[in-house]
């Protein structure tokens, strides 16, 4: 599997932004946190990861109604739609000087094909993009932590349609951040999302 870079300069894949704003206090915290306990550079990014993975979990799992999009809302409220998880993900390893960028798959769901988000990470030691999927594990989805075979939340089926986008994108969507921040409630969220021709929008 090869992936596409949308830049070659991995400073792009470091930078904060509105919504990737990994200068803000509670994530530097959160990183410093997570830094103090690490050896190396991977055990520093699997447990970032995790952190991610398992203490924030996925809205519609956590059954909340609201929406999350900016990285620090999501550390605050503690939940979010797989986007979002990535978005805090993402603030975090930048915030530790890890270079993070954004992946979207198209999947089929109960209630039609929709757009899923993860991240993928350059692991500097082994000069690596790896994919990790901050969605949360809830019920069949056990996504891991894993440099060679990618263990993601959901499989690609790509007879029924399913399409895995291969591109690293340096900032997340801006159609799925006008969805998040412009829903009243995460069933609208869900309807939107739902209902756009990602095939049009993620190249």
């Amino acid at each position: 599997m090869e992936f596409i870079t949308q830049s070659n300069n991995l400073n792009d894949y470091l930078e904060c932004s509105e919504v990737i704003d990994c200068n803000n206090l509670e994530i530097q915290g959160i990183a410093s946190n997570l830094s103090q306990g690490a050896e190396n550079e991977i055990e520093l990014v699997k447990s970032t990861y995790e952190f991610v993975r398992d203490e924030i979990r996925h809205s519609s799992d956590a059954g909340k109604s609201n929406v999350t999009c900016k990285a620090s809302d999501v550390l605050k409220y503690k939940h979010g739609l797989c986007f979002a998880n990535s978005h805090l993900l993402a603030a975090i390893l930048r915030a530790l000087d890890i270079p993070t960028g954004f992946c979207y798959q198209k999947l089929e769901f109960d209630v039609g094909f929709g757009l899923h988000g993860l991240n993928a990470v350059f692991i500097k030691s082994i000069h690596k993009w790896i994919r990790l999927d901050a969605r949360g594990n809830e019920g069949p989805v056990n996504a891991q932590f894993s440099l060679d075979k990618e263990i993601l939340a959901y499989p690609v089926d790509e007879e029924k349609g399913e399409v895995d986008f291969l591109t690293i994108y340096s900032e997340p969507n801006e159609k799925v951040i006008e969805i998040l921040e412009g829903s009243r409630s995460l069933t609208e969220a869900v309807e939107k999302i739902i209902s756009t021709d990602w095939l049009k929008i993620v190249i």
